[in-house]
């Protein structure tokens, strides 16, 4: 231990939202982080920018409200001191009650601080072999076959795998206006948070029956598809419904040009600050480019959608983490290396930057001599992570923000809007006892 002490050093593989909130928390500790990242001299199938902490799928990143899952998790990354939530404030765009970024700002702002900052040294090139010393694995769940195979040989056991999804995004210019209008569920948000692309039934019924028989890209190997992220011509099959009751529900919306509410609407949100780019919402797909641009442009306002970039749908890895990892997301058979980020199994962009802050904190408390910290399971990020290193579980599959894995009040409330807000005070409160120091 005195010798990790003296050397004060700690290597970073990979520059997505948790290795940038990993070297983030250690350089401001003090701590002398070489920061290794492949791009941009090699790319993953999903990735295109050169930026760090690079958004893949929606732009989203989910509620604001303290009440909700997602908001309560951003509060306590912000009392850790997030550098991805402080660059989303930055960087956010309209999005009604969500808090949604320009993802190319929200990713230039955290590569520009990351590389000014004196106590990081950026490595660029793919990193094949785990490095010696502490060291923190936030390689991703599109991690590198060659570092795959040395994560593969250094865990002694087979990864989890999942296939995951990204929209398309359609330019402003080319939506339909007169067939479309603006508008939040119920009024929440700005006038102009979404664009509502409504669908009369005759209309839906087509729409969809060209979806479900759609062609599809070949996938290889597939061991399961992730239920949050899923493709929604997958979705569409399970019934001639599912979309009207999951994100093409009509709900909270009536169409200005007919006075009633739609038969089903599909949703556009902002896809950067300047409203030149809109993702179409909940439609992760696999299907083939020419089959999107030929089924999608089916929605009336979409019929002369133009399509910068079309869905895809790529491998997603992850450990078996309640078998791998200790609570302080170090290895159990090398607790020199810790994981951190979607690889560890944990969903979403604001849980994979989360998790890489508590791997950040607990490497710099190791390199300093001090004990592993270890966050009540009464806050969000410490249930979340009591959930990925549980043992009990015997089916792992990846887990996002949610009030349901937290410990239940002993009190019973009814309303779940104040039950939630209870759990959230109790969470946000019990950071007064926690020394992160």
């Amino acid at each position: 231990m005195e010798n990790i002490k003296r050397e004060g050093k700690l290597t970073i593989i990979g520059a997505g939202l948790a290795g940038c909130e990993a070297a983030w928390h250690a350089a401001n500790h003090g701590i002398k982080v070489t920061l290794c990242e492949m791009k941009p001299q090699k790319y993953t199938p999903a990735h295109r920018s050169g930026n760090f902490a690079e958004l893949i799928c929606s732009n989203s990143l989910k509620a604001e409200r303290i009440e909700s899952a997602g908001g309560l998790l951003k509060a306590e990354m912000k009392i850790l001191g997030s550098i991805c939530v402080d660059a989303a404030y930055e960087c956010r765009v309209p999005a009604g009650g969500a808090l949604a970024v320009d993802r190319y700002s929200f990713s230039k702002t955290i590569t520009d601080k990351i590389k000014a900052h004196t106590n990081i040294t950026v490595q660029t090139g793919e990193i094949t072999e785990i490095p010696d010393g502490i060291c923190i694995i936030a390689s991703g769940p599109l991690t590198s076959e060659k570092l795959s195979e040395s994560i593969a040989k250094l865990t002694k056991a087979d990864y989890l795998n999942f296939y995951d999804a990204a929209a398309p995004i359609v330019t402003f210019d080319s939506i339909d206006m007169n067939k479309a209008f603006f508008g939040s569920r119920y009024d929440r948000g700005g006038d102009d948070d979404y664009i509502n692309c409504p669908m009369d039934k005759e209309q839906y019924e087509a729409f969809y029956n060209e979806l479900i028989n759609a062609e599809r890209a070949k996938l290889h190997d597939v061991d399961q598809v992730y239920e949050g992220c899923m493709p929604v011509e997958i979705m569409a099959k399970r019934g001639a419904d599912t979309l009207r009751f999951g994100p093409l529900k009509p709900v909270g919306l009536k169409d200005p040009n007919t006075g009633h509410r739609p038969w089903a609407v599909v949703q556009l949100r902002r896809e950067n600050s300047t409203g030149s780019m809109y993702n179409i919402v909940g439609f992760q797909t696999n299907l083939k480019f020419g089959e999107q641009k030929r089924v999608f442009s089916m929605i009336p306002a979409l019929k002369d959608a133009e399509f910068v970039r079309y869905g895809v749908m790529h491998r997603n890895t992850f450990l078996d983490s309640p078998r791998l990892l200790n609570k302080d997301l170090s290895l159990k058979n090398d607790d020199r290396i810790y994981f951190a980020g979607q690889i560890t199994g944990v969903e979403g962009y604001m849980e994979s930057a989360a998790c890489g802050i508590i791997a950040g904190i607990n490497a710099v408390r190791r390199i300093n001599g001090k004990p592993a910290i270890k966050l009540p399971e009464t806050t969000m990020i410490g249930s979340l992570l009591k959930y990925i290193t549980d043992e009990s579980v015997t089916d792992f599959q990846p887990m996002g923000a949610n009030f349901g894995i937290m410990p239940q009040l002993t009190e019973r409330i009814k309303d779940k809007k104040q039950r939630y807000g209870k759990l959230a005070d109790k969470a946000l409160k019990a950071y007064e006892n926690i020394n992160l120091d």
